[in-house]
């Protein structure tokens, strides 16, 4: 575990920051746009969280945030240093975690009959807001697998995980009795 004795180092202000392997690259490379932006997920999905949510999806996004830790710190390791460091990566299983939940929470809400607007209650509306995070944060680790090797399993856990955190929407407003605001093709 990492023991942070000072917070500030001084050392970004120069534009410059270090992967977890020591090498330096500019604060805005694609590696630390993809990572900023999974710490970014996980803030959201702790704002939602605090908001308050039902406990069913309390403790999987407690388990998500953890697992959010892992696949931070698979793209802040390049792939080479990943062995020697014994790095924490997102696995196959992982995924199929995710899968399992969409499938669980999906029999419970139904099928998508409709688009559907985000929002509802402020806690689906947050979880709304964490999933379009979570597309960025896809978009950004797709962009970085055409330059760099990035894991294996981080974007497909990426798809995986908004396609969950839009299940979880709906779940939340079903399991809170609110409407799901639909999407008017003729407004």
């Amino acid at each position: 575990m990492p023991r942070l004795t000072k917070i500030y180092t001084r050392k970004g202000d120069t534009g410059q920051t270090s992967l977890a392997g020591g090498q330096q690259v500019p604060k805005e490379s694609l590696r630390i746009e993809a990572y900023g932006t999974v710490d970014e997920l996980n803030s959201q999905i702790g704002a939602a969280l605090a908001g308050g949510l039902s406990d069913r999806l309390g403790d999987e996004l407690t388990a998500i945030q953890n697992e959010l830790f892992h696949l931070g710190s698979d793209l802040a390791f390049l792939e080479e240093d990943k062995a020697k460091y014994g790095v924490p990566q997102i696995e196959e299983r992982h995924i199929q975690k995710l899968e399992g939940l969409i499938d669980e929470l999906t029999a419970v809400v139904g099928p998508l009959e409709n688009f559907i607007l985000p929002g509802g209650s402020a806690a689906a509306a947050s979880l709304h807001v964490a999933r379009t995070v979570c597309r960025r944060a896809e978009r950004h680790v797709i962009a970085l697998s055409r330059q760099e090797a990035v894991g294996a399993m981080v974007i497909p856990y990426l798809n995986r995980l908004s396609d969950a955190l839009f299940v979880m929407a709906r779940y939340e407003n079903y399991n809170r009795g609110v409407e799901e605001p639909l999407w008017d093709s003729r407004a």
